[in-house]
């Protein structure tokens, strides 16, 4: 385990222009010499089970689908002569209510990873996920109850039974955001996303990151999917606009910048598209996903997300049968050779202009791939160290860059939308400026919306 010391006060990188998958300013070190930012872009294969009931008397099924998948994956890697990658396991609820049924599945993906470590010579980081189960109350009880305490025990028992890394995608404030969301209430959203997010993020990865320093393991990162994976596959259905989708794309930064402020070292997770603005501030590794995770959902940033990815995630894959094999292992293979690409082109220092190639793929087709240019990427970041106040207030101040960002390339003729889109750009503009800075304001104006939705007490207020 590497450690080392986090700024979130000043960048990472000097430019935008610095930044380049592979790269991380504060690589970790996991298992048997797995490097992850240190100069190679590793595959990292997440994988689950194919619809099936998790019980007590299914859970020794379970345990041999997760041998079964891992075997598959790591044979893959020993004929592609790939020595070196990260496994993750995405805990299903059941695995994280039943933290002892988890930790055996941890145990076993283990004991597999030391096998081909010993015999094969792959060396693969194990990177385990814990399900955030307390959405299962409404409104849920984000710090006490049951639900957070056994969250926090899978945490304990999945490094106890061999972890590398520990994870998840937390949720905290996505219950006013749901709802906020789907009714275009920018009020709402700056709610869930500069006053709750933030205040359980911190308080979380405090716990997470003890749990980490207790069992020598790492703590990994977190991920606004909830947020901002939420906005992109309805804006992908056509329920929001797409520039609606771009605008909380940033506003998630602030959110995901507060695990690292807590004590997450990286690699963050791959569903966090806003993990580049993170990186350009503290040089964590981060992990991304894009084409290759189709398998997972579709999005406009199959390319463009890899710009400055240390890991390259398929996201998650059922293990299910397709032509030439399992699909965990079909994806390890897929995942392989784009991360082959890439390390050729840092090997041949050409990765500048890959990145410049992933970049321009995407860029000027969506207004969510223009907001993840590394340039718009790192001009957020800026921001958001520049904004010396309030999570809310850097939450406001990044949605109005994304805003002014956006407008720019409409004005320059590099963009284009729809008319509807372009009315509610106006109207997001709008809406951002005129939302109140002090939290005290917010939480009043919002109160007849969405104060029932939401437990102050179990957000520190």
């Amino acid at each position: 385990m590497t450690t080392f010391d986090i700024s979130t006060d000043q960048l990472a990188y000097a430019s935008a222009n610095d930044m380049l998958f592979g790269h991380a300013k504060k690589p970790v070190t996991v298992g048997h010499d797995v490097v992850i930012g240190g100069g190679h872009v590793l595959p990292e294969v997440n994988f689950t089970l194919p619809p099936m009931l998790i019980t007590d008397e299914t859970l020794e099924q379970v345990r041999v689908e997760f041998r079964d998948m891992v075997t598959h994956i790591l044979d893959r890697a020993v004929a592609l002569q790939q020595e070196t990658l990260l496994l993750e396991i995405e805990q299903l609820f059941e695995l994280t209510q039943n933290p002892t049924w988890g930790a055996q599945v941890t145990a076993d993906v283990r004991e597999i990873i030391e096998d081909y470590a010993a015999n094969h010579g792959v060396r693969a980081g194990l990177r385990v996920t814990v399900a955030d189960i307390r959405e299962l109350e409404r409104p849920p009880r984000m710090r006490t109850g049951e639900p957070a305490a056994l969250m926090l025990e899978a945490f304990a028992q999945n490094a106890a039974a061999g972890a590398h890394i520990l994870s998840i995608e937390s949720t905290g404030g996505k219950e006013v955001f749901d709802q906020a969301v789907v009714a275009g209430d920018l009020a709402g959203m700056a709610l869930a996303l500069g006053v709750l997010a933030p205040r359980d993020m911190r308080h979380l990865w405090g716990e997470i990151s003890a749990i980490a320093e207790r069992h020598g393991v790492v703590p990994g990162g977190d991920t606004a999917c909830g947020f901002g994976n939420t906005a992109m596959q309805l804006a992908h259905q056509n329920l929001i606009p797409a520039v609606l989708a771009a605008v909380i794309r940033l506003m998630t930064g602030p959110r995901s910048l507060a695990a690292v402020e807590a004590g997450a070292r990286g690699p963050l997770k791959d569903c966090g598209y806003e993990n580049p603005i993170i990186k350009a501030i503290t040089g964590v590794p981060i992990s991304m996903e894009g084409k290759s995770a189709a398998c997972a959902h579709f999005s406009p940033l199959g390319n463009i997300a890899a710009a400055v990815a240390d890991l390259w995630s398929n996201e998650s894959v059922q293990n299910v049968r397709l032509l030439s094999g399992n699909a965990p292992e079909v994806f390890g293979e897929i995942l392989i050779y784009d991360t082959r690409l890439m390390n050729e082109a840092l090997a041949q220092e050409r990765g500048p202009w890959l990145r410049d190639m992933f970049i321009a793929t995407d860029r000027n087709r969506d207004p969510q791939a223009v907001v993840m240019d590394p340039n718009v990427m790192y001009a957020a970041a800026e921001r958001l160290v520049a904004t010396q106040g309030t999570d809310l207030e850097r939450v406001i101040a990044l949605g109005q860059l994304a805003v002014d960002t956006l407008a720019e390339e409409l004005d320059q003729g590099r963009l284009t939308i729809s008319s509807r889109d372009a009315r509610w750009l106006d109207r997001v503009r709008n809406s951002l400026d005129a939302l109140p800075t002090d939290e005290a304001a917010l939480l009043e104006e919002t109160a007849p919306l969405y104060g029932e939705l939401f437990l102050r007490s179990e957000y520190g207020m």
